[in-house]
């Protein structure tokens, strides 16, 4: 019957998720709706408790709750990243091969990282599909093929993991994850799947194809045994592996040979068979002496043994065919049947992505990007038109138009100064101004007061760290606070920037208020007013009908339209729509990166380039008309000049122009200005948050490993005490002799030998023998002398174990002490296959003849 050997699950600890992953959702994706995660971070919550409750039960039911978790971290590498600076989760898996209890062993580890979850995951994919396969039916073909398919299944899962354990744990790994540990899994896994192929075939397939199969699992289990016994791993697997493997490897060479013998007899090659029968019988004696209470092929051995029998009783009477050599017999050929099978991308097959409305980071970041080059386009195109305007509106207001051209005489004010006025009221005049100005410093003070406390946790952070550090030195093994706080540092540093750049665009906000200020208050007051502070100018109503009036009217009709336009423009620029996330996602499932560069300039310049061009084209509409209206205007003045119009109300009217155009772009920067500063809140409580989180769990790391320091230092010993000084010593007196009647001798019989027995019989290994019958006299039953205990048998003797002790195994030579696996070179000559050293036990004295006095 087969028995295969199953890897033991690593251990995990409870932990929370729910509360990290959700904070780091609220901090990223700000536009993400809550109840698309609550519940899907609820469920993976579930869904890891599962695994560590579920995983004990040897069935696929179990393999499948494993499945769903490990898809589920495969699912999030790229959307919810588990590391020391992003969402720390501190997960703790102990050792597998860990003999010590699970809250008391010492070879744990624990790592903020989601790769290391996904290792340990999958390490214990892996030791469960070893572990269904160890219980399945090995007498049915079904049961076998299982066997066989996890098995090499869980080979090609530990060779995965022998070459990506190293990169994903920033401390050395536990023993079960060393590179040397997973090799010889690998290696072991193989050689049981091979084996599941051998029980198969040699139900159904010739023997000269079960030789070769045979052959290759003993080639196998050579390869595992080497493995398992480097001196860094010999004592890390459980006892009756290394001789169930040693065992293995010799029984199934001894099966190969036993196959071929079949092979020689069909084709009456009587010497070759019994030669090979006698290699079998060796290697089957070798193998259970190397197993001990694990050997499992007394039935083969059995067989062997009968065949041989027969083989050599027919070769004796009939066929009288020389017995060769083994050692000058063909070499046995090899078949790999078991070979690693690969990794899955998905092993469940009813998996649903629980974060499917989140973004991957990299296409998030890449979102974050294109919208960062999306503004810059849009704030300088803006720009442009908005400073080409103000340029307009400087030039016009010097001239004094358009409000020249309706004060051609009288006290009236010019109606399109009545209807600047008007739209100054209609916004809240400059009271608006006064609420908005006020307000900008107390939201500057709220945004520089949560970013100075999120400098100062990092300072506090960082600085407790150093202390530490330098007090334990190389005893404090955490990654330290400046690896991790980078991110955290520029994001702070660029929000700091930010704010010193509003700072300065403030303060020439408020030079311009205070340049205007007069003129919005007066176009804030009521008309008559207006009218009352305006100097009086001579009447000249000779001018209205001026045909340079009436040009220099259609010129500013022609303003309006130019602003009108670019209002349109303005708004298609801050309006533009893009739906790239499509566009990053496919090229993200296409070739596993984002060229968001490539891909974002593509579709920038599909959509701004047509409102490039027309803002190109106002500002040189601008600057040919402007040439224009100076030339007419010039016209204008001298008509004005010989009309001896008033040189007061032209300057004043200039000023209140002004104050318009003034009041306007005041009334928009506070407006942005405002609004930035309260956008730009959330986002430094979002670094608060996620600051205070990350100093919160980089204390509960602190507290821990403080702790293990703390119980090391107190189990450390001081060091050996000095040297006892002679006079100190306690004095030491002569021997007393023995009290009277008594001969100083054990309470034992004394025969002589000076000291009492060095063992009870029950512990020497052999019974009391027989008295001799010569020279017995009932009155001295010790004169002929006691006779001498015989040695132990050694190895081999009839009626006697292999080894001394039952159930106890010979401890296993090196590598280098084994035969010559995989050459599989013949055994030496003699049994045990190989030489096992004998424990003989040292002979037992005599006891000398005393007289009975």
């Amino acid at each position: 019957m087969a028995t295969f050997l199953a890897v033991p699950l690593k251990q995990t600890y409870e932990v929370d998720v729910v509360k990290p992953f959700r904070n780091f959702i609220q901090n990223t994706f700000s536009t993400a709706n809550p109840d698309d995660y609550n519940t899907a971070i609820s469920e993976f919550h579930k869904l890891r408790n599962l695994t560590i409750t579920k995983s004990v039960d040897k069935h696929e039911s179990a393999l499948e709750v494993l499945y769903r978790y490990y898809d589920q971290l495969t699912a999030i590498e790229n959307k919810l990243p588990v590391a020391e600076n992003q969402i720390r989760v501190q997960f703790k898996w102990r050792d597998a091969f860990d003999k010590d209890s699970l809250f008391s062993g010492k070879n744990t580890l624990a790592i903020a990282s989601g790769a290391y979850e996904k290792v340990c995951v999958l390490f214990n994919i892996g030791a469960l599909m070893s572990q269904v396969a160890e219980v399945q039916n090995h007498e049915s073909d079904e049961g076998l093929k299982t066997s066989a398919k996890y098995l090499q299944q869980a080979a090609g899962i530990f060779g995965h993991l022998k070459d990506t354990s190293l990169s994903v744990c920033s401390q050395d790994p536990t023993p079960d994850l060393a590179p040397d540990t997973l090799n010889a899994l690998t290696s072991l896994m193989l050689a049981q799947g091979q084996e599941a192929v051998y029980r198969k075939a040699a139900t159904s397939m010739k023997e000269a194809s079960v030789v070769k199969i045979a052959y290759q699992c003993s080639d196998l289990y050579a390869d595992a045994m080497k493995l398992m016994q480097l001196p860094s791993l010999k004592e890390l697997w459980p006892r009756e592996w290394l001789p169930t493997v040693a065992m293995k490897q010799a029984a199934f060479h001894s099966m190969a040979e036993f196959y071929q013998s079949v092979v020689a007899q069909k084709s009456k090659s009587y010497g070759e068979q019994i030669a090979r029968l006698r290699h079998a019988k060796e290697l089957m004696a070798a193998a259970a002496t190397r197993g001990g209470l694990s050997f499992n092929f007394k039935n083969e051995q059995g067989k062997i043994q009968r065949e041989l029998d027969a083989a050599q009783k027919d070769n004796d009477f009939i066929y009288h065919d020389k017995v060769p050599d083994v050692k000058t017999l063909p070499a046995l050929g090899k078949l790999a049947v078991a070979k690693p099978l690969p990794i899955q991308e998905k092993y469940s097959t009813s998996f649903v992505d629980l974060f499917e409305k989140i973004v991957p980071i990299p296409v998030y970041d890449s979102l974050n990007m294109f919208e960062g080059r999306k503004s810059q386009i849009t704030n300088m195109e803006i720009g442009r038109l908005r400073e080409q305007t103000t340029l307009m509106n400087g030039v016009l207001a010097s001239l004094n138009l358009p409000a020249a051209l309706e004060d051609v005489g009288g006290d009236k004010v010019p109606q399109s100064l009545l209807d600047k006025g008007q739209q100054i009221k209609d916004m809240g005049g400059l009271q608006y101004l006064d609420r908005l100005t006020a307000d900008l410093p107390e939201l500057l003070v709220r945004n520089r007061e949560i970013l100075d406390e999120c400098i100062r946790m990092l300072d506090e952070e960082e600085k407790s760290d150093s202390q530490l550090k330098e007090q334990f030195k190389e005893r404090w093994t955490r990654t330290p606070s400046a690896n991790l706080t980078k991110p955290m540092r520029e994001e702070s540093a660029k929000y700091k920037n930010i704010l010193d750049t509003a700072i300065g665009a403030d303060k020439i906000v408020q030079e311009k208020y205070n340049a205007h200020k007069n003129a919005m208050a007066l176009l804030s007051k009521p008309t008559h007013e207006i009218e009352k502070a305006l100097p009086s100018a001579g009447k000249s109503g000779s001018l209205s009908g001026n045909p340079v009036v009436q040009d220099l009217k259609k010129m500013m009709e022609e303003v309006e339209a130019i602003k009108a336009e670019r209002e349109v423009i303005e708004n298609e620029l801050k309006e533009s729509k893009f739906d790239m996330a499509g566009k990053f996602m496919a090229a993200l499932a296409a070739d596993g990166v984002v060229n968001e560069e490539a891909i974002s300039g593509q579709e920038l310049d599909a959509v701004f380039g047509p409102l490039r061009q027309q803002v190109v084209d106002s500002c040189q509409r601008q600057d040919m008309l402007l040439a224009r209206i100076q030339n007419t205007n010039t016209q204008f003045c001298q008509s004005k000049a010989s009309n001896q119009s008033g040189a007061q109300r032209e300057t004043m009217l200039k000023d209140l122009a002004a104050g318009y155009d003034g009041f306007m772009e005041l009334k928009g920067n506070l407006e942005e200005g405002t609004k930035f500063y309260n956008d730009l809140t959330p986002l430094l409580v979002r670094l608060q948050n996620k600051i205070s989180d990350f100093c919160f769990a980089r204390k509960t790391e602190k507290d821990e490993l403080m702790a293990d320091l703390q119980k090391s230092i107190a189990r450390q010993p001081t060091g050996p005490p000095p040297t006892q000084p002679q006079y100190q010593q306690p004095q030491t007196s002569a021997p007393s002799a023995p009290p009277p009647g008594t001969s100083g001798q054990p309470d034992a019989q004394n025969y002589g030998a000076g000291q009492a027995w060095s063992q009870p019989y029950g512990q020497q290994g052999f019974s009391m023998p027989a008295m001799p019958s010569a020279g017995y006299s009932s009155y001295n039953p010790y004169m002929g002398g006691y006779p001498q205990a015989p040695g132990y048998p050694g190895p081999g003797a009839p009626g006697q174990p292999p080894y001394p002790s039952a159930g106890g195994q010979p401890p296993y030579p090196s590598a280098g002490g084994q035969p010559p696996y995989p050459g599989q070179a013949p055994p030496p000559q003699g049994y045990p296959y190989p030489q096992q050293q004998q424990y003989p036990y040292p002979q037992q004295q005599g006891y000398p003849q005393q007289q009975w006095r």
